[in-house]
Protein backbone atom coordinates (compact mmCIF):
# COMPACT_ATOMS: atom_id res chain seq x y z
CA UNK A 1 0.00 0.00 0.00
CA UNK A 2 1.66 3.14 -1.25
CA UNK A 3 1.60 6.03 1.60
CA UNK A 4 -0.16 9.43 1.14
CA UNK A 5 2.92 11.57 2.05
CA UNK A 6 0.36 14.87 1.63
CA UNK A 7 2.11 16.51 5.19
CA UNK A 8 5.47 15.32 3.93
CA UNK A 9 5.52 12.88 6.95
CA UNK A 10 5.14 16.44 9.55
CA UNK A 11 1.92 14.17 11.21
CA UNK A 12 4.33 11.71 13.00
CA UNK A 13 5.78 14.79 14.91
CA UNK A 14 2.33 15.55 15.69
CA UNK A 15 2.71 14.49 19.41
CA UNK A 16 5.76 16.96 20.26
CA UNK A 17 3.84 19.90 18.15
CA UNK A 18 6.18 20.50 15.51
CA UNK A 19 8.93 18.31 13.58
CA UNK A 20 11.26 20.96 15.22
CA UNK A 21 10.56 20.75 18.33
CA UNK A 22 11.05 17.23 18.31
CA UNK A 23 14.46 17.43 16.88
CA UNK A 24 15.47 19.98 19.32
CA UNK A 25 14.43 18.21 22.22
CA UNK A 26 14.02 14.63 21.76
CA UNK A 27 16.54 13.69 18.85
CA UNK A 28 19.31 15.99 19.15
CA UNK A 29 19.98 15.53 22.71
CA UNK A 30 20.14 11.96 21.98
CA UNK A 31 22.61 12.15 19.41
CA UNK A 32 25.03 15.44 20.60
CA UNK A 33 28.15 13.95 21.19
CA UNK A 34 27.59 12.12 17.93
CA UNK A 35 27.97 15.76 15.89
CA UNK A 36 29.54 17.64 14.21
CA UNK A 37 31.03 14.71 12.08
CA UNK A 38 32.52 14.55 8.34
CA UNK A 39 30.10 12.17 6.95
CA UNK A 40 26.63 11.31 7.87
CA UNK A 41 24.51 8.44 6.17
CA UNK A 42 20.53 8.67 6.82
CA UNK A 43 18.81 5.48 5.59
CA UNK A 44 15.02 5.70 5.29
CA UNK A 45 14.64 9.71 5.05
CA UNK A 46 11.19 10.08 3.44
CA UNK A 47 10.78 13.61 2.84
CA UNK A 48 13.77 14.66 4.40
CA UNK A 49 12.29 15.73 7.56
CA UNK A 50 15.43 14.96 9.73
CA UNK A 51 17.60 15.40 6.64
CA UNK A 52 16.87 19.12 7.22
CA UNK A 53 18.70 19.08 10.13
CA UNK A 54 21.35 16.69 9.83
CA UNK A 55 23.11 18.58 6.75
CA UNK A 56 23.83 21.97 9.45
CA UNK A 57 26.30 19.16 11.09
CA UNK A 58 28.30 17.43 8.72
CA UNK A 59 30.38 17.99 5.63
CA UNK A 60 28.78 15.19 3.44
CA UNK A 61 25.21 13.93 3.76
CA UNK A 62 24.44 11.24 2.02
CA UNK A 63 20.69 9.49 1.91
CA UNK A 64 19.40 6.66 0.99
CA UNK A 65 15.94 5.63 0.56
CA UNK A 66 14.11 2.45 -1.19
CA UNK A 67 11.17 4.41 -2.39
CA UNK A 68 11.78 6.30 -5.28
CA UNK A 69 9.04 9.20 -4.64
CA UNK A 70 10.98 10.34 -1.68
CA UNK A 71 14.41 10.29 -3.27
CA UNK A 72 12.94 12.53 -5.88
CA UNK A 73 11.17 14.64 -3.54
CA UNK A 74 15.03 15.10 -1.56
CA UNK A 75 16.53 15.87 -4.48
CA UNK A 76 14.45 18.66 -5.42
CA UNK A 77 14.10 19.70 -1.76
CA UNK A 78 17.95 19.59 -0.89
CA UNK A 79 19.15 21.17 -4.40
CA UNK A 80 21.21 23.78 -3.46
CA UNK A 81 22.75 21.66 -0.72
CA UNK A 82 25.65 20.12 -2.99
CA UNK A 83 26.94 18.03 0.17
CA UNK A 84 23.68 16.18 -0.09
CA UNK A 85 23.96 13.42 -1.89
CA UNK A 86 20.52 11.21 -2.89
CA UNK A 87 20.84 7.50 -3.50
CA UNK A 88 17.88 5.23 -4.43
CA UNK A 89 18.48 1.54 -3.32
CA UNK A 90 16.67 -2.09 -3.21
CA UNK A 91 15.82 -1.53 0.61
CA UNK A 92 18.56 -3.23 1.66
CA UNK A 93 21.98 -2.62 -0.09
CA UNK A 94 24.58 -0.08 0.39
CA UNK A 95 27.18 -1.36 -1.94
CA UNK A 96 27.10 2.77 -3.55
CA UNK A 97 29.24 3.70 -0.45
CA UNK A 98 32.71 2.85 -0.11
CA UNK A 99 34.23 0.95 3.06
CA UNK A 100 35.22 2.89 6.16
CA UNK A 101 33.95 5.92 4.55
CA UNK A 102 30.98 6.57 7.60
CA UNK A 103 31.39 8.87 10.35
CA UNK A 104 27.74 8.40 11.50
CA UNK A 105 24.47 6.40 10.39
CA UNK A 106 21.39 7.68 11.72
CA UNK A 107 17.38 6.02 10.71
CA UNK A 108 14.65 7.65 12.97
CA UNK A 109 10.89 5.71 12.20
CA UNK A 110 11.70 3.68 9.83
CA UNK A 111 13.35 0.74 11.26
CA UNK A 112 10.41 0.21 13.33
CA UNK A 113 8.58 -1.07 10.68
CA UNK A 114 11.39 -3.30 9.59
CA UNK A 115 12.00 -6.97 9.84
CA UNK A 116 15.21 -8.86 11.58
CA UNK A 117 16.81 -9.89 8.29
CA UNK A 118 17.06 -6.34 6.44
CA UNK A 119 17.96 -5.00 9.84
CA UNK A 120 20.61 -7.32 10.05
CA UNK A 121 21.53 -7.14 6.17
CA UNK A 122 21.93 -3.09 6.98
CA UNK A 123 24.06 -3.93 10.57
CA UNK A 124 26.54 -6.49 8.44
CA UNK A 125 27.17 -3.73 5.87
CA UNK A 126 27.58 -1.18 8.39
CA UNK A 127 30.38 -3.26 10.42
CA UNK A 128 32.84 -2.50 6.43
CA UNK A 129 30.86 1.10 5.25
CA UNK A 130 31.51 2.40 8.92
CA UNK A 131 34.95 3.97 9.92
CA UNK A 132 37.12 2.44 12.46
CA UNK A 133 35.43 4.80 16.35
CA UNK A 134 32.14 5.42 13.33
CA UNK A 135 28.90 5.51 15.15
CA UNK A 136 25.08 5.12 15.06
CA UNK A 137 21.70 6.28 15.98
CA UNK A 138 18.97 3.87 14.79
CA UNK A 139 15.26 3.57 15.69
CA UNK A 140 14.22 0.28 15.90
CA UNK A 141 11.43 -1.90 17.02
CA UNK A 142 11.02 -4.05 20.84
CA UNK A 143 7.87 -5.37 20.16
CA UNK A 144 9.97 -8.96 19.78
CA UNK A 145 10.57 -8.45 23.85
CA UNK A 146 6.41 -8.96 24.10
CA UNK A 147 6.28 -11.96 21.65
CA UNK A 148 5.58 -14.76 24.50
CA UNK A 149 3.34 -12.64 26.47
CA UNK A 150 -0.50 -13.87 26.87
CA UNK A 151 -2.05 -11.32 25.09
CA UNK A 152 -0.33 -12.56 21.95
CA UNK A 153 -2.06 -15.81 22.52
CA UNK A 154 -5.21 -14.43 22.31
CA UNK A 155 -7.42 -14.36 19.15
CA UNK A 156 -6.96 -11.48 16.56
CA UNK A 157 -10.06 -10.15 16.87
CA UNK A 158 -10.25 -10.20 20.95
CA UNK A 159 -6.78 -8.25 20.51
CA UNK A 160 -9.01 -5.71 18.24
CA UNK A 161 -12.04 -5.46 20.69
CA UNK A 162 -9.59 -5.04 23.52
CA UNK A 163 -7.23 -2.53 22.10
CA UNK A 164 -10.41 -0.29 20.93
CA UNK A 165 -11.83 -0.54 24.56
CA UNK A 166 -8.32 1.15 25.39
CA UNK A 167 -7.46 -2.23 27.97
CA UNK A 168 -4.97 -2.87 25.51
CA UNK A 169 -2.42 -0.52 23.22
CA UNK A 170 -1.67 -0.48 19.87
CA UNK A 171 1.54 -1.78 18.16
CA UNK A 172 1.67 0.99 15.62
CA UNK A 173 3.49 -1.81 13.19
CA UNK A 174 5.84 -2.25 14.57
CA UNK A 175 7.81 -5.29 13.64
CA UNK A 176 7.69 -8.41 15.79
CA UNK A 177 10.60 -10.02 14.70
CA UNK A 178 12.77 -6.96 16.26
CA UNK A 179 14.25 -6.70 19.71
CA UNK A 180 16.90 -4.94 21.65
CA UNK A 181 18.32 -7.54 22.59
CA UNK A 182 18.44 -9.15 19.07
CA UNK A 183 19.87 -5.58 17.77
CA UNK A 184 22.63 -6.08 20.44
CA UNK A 185 23.24 -9.49 19.12
CA UNK A 186 23.70 -8.64 15.86
CA UNK A 187 25.89 -5.71 16.31
CA UNK A 188 28.34 -7.93 17.82
CA UNK A 189 27.88 -10.43 15.59
CA UNK A 190 29.42 -7.49 12.76
CA UNK A 191 31.95 -6.03 14.25
CA UNK A 192 29.63 -3.07 16.19
CA UNK A 193 29.25 -2.56 20.11
CA UNK A 194 25.93 -1.07 21.33
CA UNK A 195 27.14 1.51 23.56
CA UNK A 196 23.50 2.45 24.91
CA UNK A 197 20.13 1.37 24.67
CA UNK A 198 16.77 3.02 25.57
CA UNK A 199 13.79 1.19 25.19
CA UNK A 200 10.72 3.69 25.02
CA UNK A 201 7.25 3.63 24.83
CA UNK A 202 4.99 4.64 22.18
CA UNK A 203 1.54 6.56 22.28
CA UNK A 204 1.25 3.20 24.37
CA UNK A 205 2.25 1.65 27.96
CA UNK A 206 4.69 -1.09 26.42
CA UNK A 207 8.50 -0.58 25.33
CA UNK A 208 8.04 -1.60 21.76
CA UNK A 209 10.50 1.01 20.30
CA UNK A 210 14.22 1.38 20.87
CA UNK A 211 16.84 3.62 20.31
CA UNK A 212 20.34 1.93 19.66
CA UNK A 213 23.28 4.19 19.98
CA UNK A 214 26.39 2.03 18.44
CA UNK A 215 29.81 2.43 17.16
CA UNK A 216 32.18 0.58 14.95
CA UNK A 217 34.62 -1.20 17.71
CA UNK A 218 37.82 -3.16 18.13
CA UNK A 219 37.04 -6.48 20.05
CA UNK A 220 38.96 -6.18 23.43
CA UNK A 221 37.45 -2.26 23.86
CA UNK A 222 33.65 -3.80 23.97
CA UNK A 223 32.28 -2.35 27.17
CA UNK A 224 28.82 -3.54 28.74
CA UNK A 225 25.84 -2.08 26.88
CA UNK A 226 23.93 0.88 29.01
CA UNK A 227 20.69 0.01 28.73
CA UNK A 228 17.76 2.51 30.36
CA UNK A 229 14.01 1.66 30.52
CA UNK A 230 12.16 4.61 29.52
CA UNK A 231 8.08 4.35 30.36
CA UNK A 232 7.88 8.15 30.14
CA UNK A 233 9.11 9.08 26.53
CA UNK A 234 5.60 9.95 25.75
CA UNK A 235 5.05 12.04 28.36
CA UNK A 236 8.21 14.33 27.67
CA UNK A 237 6.17 14.30 24.40
CA UNK A 238 3.56 15.76 25.55
CA UNK A 239 5.68 18.52 27.80
CA UNK A 240 7.75 19.43 24.27
CA UNK A 241 4.24 20.03 22.88
CA UNK A 242 3.07 22.04 25.71
CA UNK A 243 5.97 24.24 25.57
CA UNK A 244 6.12 25.20 21.89
CA UNK A 245 2.48 25.99 21.67
CA UNK A 246 3.60 28.96 24.84
CA UNK A 247 6.82 29.62 22.80
CA UNK A 248 4.59 30.48 19.55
Amino acid sequence: MKYDWKDAGEEWSAPWGTSAAQWFSAILPRIRDCLPTGTILEIAPGFGRWTHYLKDYCQELWIVDRVDECIEVCRRRFAADSHVRCYLNDGLSLSMFPDASIDFVFSFDSFVHTKREVVEGYLRQLGTKLKPGGKGFIHHSNLGEYASSPRERLPQTMRKLLRKARILDWEHHRNPSMSADLFRALCLRYGLQCVRQELINWRGRRLIDCFSLFTRSASDDRKPTHIIRNPKFMREAALIRQKSRIRS
